[in-house]
């Protein structure tokens, strides 16, 4: 793609239309649609050509004989440059085009994957190839999340932004849920069972998405001629949209993220959130195969049912924060206590079915934080920081969070290695694993009770002057 192109996809200068306020309300819902619909699949795709990595693990292991500690190698490399891209790239998207980016991002990771795939495909690959196009897959997926998030935010009020930024997040959980079972079945349906076809096909399918997603949509109600979101529903402007007029990124960046001690607490408390997720999440597929027997089959439906649980948890939760009035810090402490009950379950069961519902319900669980974190750290910025605040958040969710779950948890899991020398404990084996989780648990429940105090006070200040007035 051209400079041209790429400077034209990032054009904010469009003229004002002759359309009353209240045409642009009849009809922003049909148009607000596309890009929502277009974030949807685009976020969807992208997992596509990154959860085919989790379904793989089996046959990456049997086929090419990789170890366990080779994987999460793998997967840390991919988490690192992905968690270390997400500030480099939310920095650069500030107040640009970002559906468009995220198109680019998309199609970038794609031909990435392709490669892996055929990498695959030789004898004797050496293991700093195949980390380093990983890495660089993470690099290109890295701002996807936050550029979608902010054209959602983009078209959306306080009273609306939650329920779809929900729905949104749902989006991962169904290209994670569908990608174990549409790349094996690639593999097996095109490529006689070999590994690297569960690679190559989910990159040609999100290739073409991407194409797609970086046509269709605006951006924002402005690209098309129209007023804010605000001035369209007749609601006054974010606080810090206003504050925030004219300022650089920088001091964006400094002022409403660096010296907000919320949004520090919002992202240690990701961290252990994205342990527990991830803990369970990219090696449920290889625990269910390598330490109950189950088949690969299995293993691949159990990515199915967490994304399934995590999809009708993002809805929900995010639908139960509106109900309580903007509350997502507490409805994220209530799932952070409930989500114990099928982790037992899940680290209990002996079989497929009972492993199967207990993973189904973590999912459903564990997502709480995943997006109401989100929902928390968003309240606190202008909207053209968003995908500036979601690199920040996912900086920290990536680089200390997942990366640890992936490394970490692999060492401990594997069988053929010694194991993790904490404080003259030795953390060796499957079930020490839950024991990391478990903590992980603990301390982000911790860190959410302090900030949930904190937005119950906010929310009460701000309602002081309403009840004086009346």
């Amino acid at each position: 793609m051209s400079s041209n192109t790429f400077n034209l996809a990032f054009d904010k200068h469009v003229p004002k239309i002759n359309m009353p306020v209240s045409e642009q309300r009849k009809k922003w819902f049909m148009e607000f649609m596309k890009p929502f619909i277009i974030s949807v699949l685009l976020y969807s795709f992208m997992y596509f050509v990154r959860d085919d990595f989790k379904a793989a693990q089996p046959l990456l292991k049997t086929q090419l004989h990789m170890t366990t500690t080779d994987l999460g190698l793998i997967g840390t490399a991919f988490s690192l440059a992905y968690g270390i891209g997400k500030i480099i790239v939310g920095y650069i998207v500030t107040d640009k085009d970002n559906k468009k980016a995220a198109s680019i991002m998309l199609m970038g990771a794609s031909l990435i994957v392709a490669c892996f795939g055929f990498l695959l495909t030789f004898n004797n690959i050496p293991l700093g190839w195949l980390l380093a196009f990983w890495a660089i897959n993470g690099l290109f997926q890295c701002g996807a999340g936050p550029c979608c998030s902010g054209v959602i935010m983009n078209w959306t009020t306080k009273k609306n932004y939650g329920r779809y930024y929900g729905i949104w997040s749902a989006s991962h959980n169904i290209g994670g849920g569908l990608a174990g079972m549409f790349s094996l079945w690639c593999a097996n349906t095109f490529f006689h069972g070999n590994v690297a076809g569960m690679f190559i096909a989910p990159a040609i399918v999100a290739f073409i998405m991407g194409i797609i997603c970086f046509t269709v949509g605006k951006n924002r109600p402005e690209d098309l001629g129209w007023e804010s979101a605000e001035t369209i529903f007749g609601e006054p402007a974010k606080e810090e949209d206003v504050s925030s007029e004219g300022e650089s990124t920088w001091t964006i960046f400094r002022k409403y993220l660096l010296k907000n001690p919320l949004v520090w607490m919002l992202c240690f408390s990701d961290v252990f959130a994205y342990i527990m997720r991830t803990g369970v999440d990219n090696w449920s597929s290889l625990r269910l195969t390598e330490q109950l027997g189950f088949s690969a089959d299995t293993g691949a439906q159990a990515i199915f049912y967490f994304g399934l649980g995590s999809m009708i948890g993002c809805i929900t939760w995010g639908a139960v924060s509106d109900a309580l009035k903007g509350r997502p810090a507490l409805v994220s402490l209530i799932c952070l206590a409930a989500v114990n009950v099928p982790m037992v379950f899940y680290q209990r069961g002996t079989t497929p079915t009972g492993v199967l519902i207990a993973i189904f319900f973590v999912g459903l669980f564990a997502f709480g934080p995943q997006v109401l974190i989100g929902i928390s750290l968003l309240n606190q910025v202008p909207k053209k920081a968003a995908a500036l605040a979601g690199g920040l958040l996912g900086a920290f969710a990536y680089l200390l969070g997942d990366s640890t779950a992936k490394a970490l948890l692999a060492k401990i899991a594997d069988s053929s290695a010694s194991g993790i020398n904490f404080f003259g404990h030795v953390l060796h084996g499957w079930g020490d694993t839950f024991t990391v989780i478990y903590v992980a648990i603990a301390c982000a429940f911790v860190i959410q009770l302090i900030v949930t105090l904190a937005e119950e006070k906010k929310i009460r200040a701000a309602r002081k002057p309403e009840v004086q007035a009346q």
